[in-house]
């Protein structure tokens, strides 16, 4: 028998697992989604691509809370401008992106 090849007995049993393995639904897509040498999630925030009706609603959300926190100086209302915010300037600078691409 040579170093590569496997007896008779030898493939039976390693397509019989093969099978197996190949009903487990849970396992095949977990294999499916395994994404090698990245840490899961780490390419979503780049792959977004904000509509403009989107980049608006944040704008409008952003511009009343930060009009709200400077008349009420609630923290409540300052803390989700805090929040918001980021969101809404990566949305625009990726819609900014978009437009300036094609």
């Amino acid at each position: 028998m040579s170093a590569g090849r496997l007896s008779d007995h030898e493939q039976r049993v390693l397509d019989e697992v093969e099978r197996a393995l190949c009903r487990d639904r849970g396992l095949d897509r977990r294999l499916r989604t395994l994404r090698l040498g990245r840490r899961p999630g780490l390419g979503r925030p780049a792959a977004y691509r904000p509509r403009t009706p989107t980049v608006l609603l944040l704008l409008t959300v952003s511009v009343t809370l930060l009009v709200t926190g400077i008349v009420t100086s609630e923290p409540a209302v300052i803390w989700s401008f805090a929040a918001v915010w980021p969101v809404t300037l990566f949305a625009v600078f990726r819609l900014l992106c978009r437009w300036t691409e094609g």
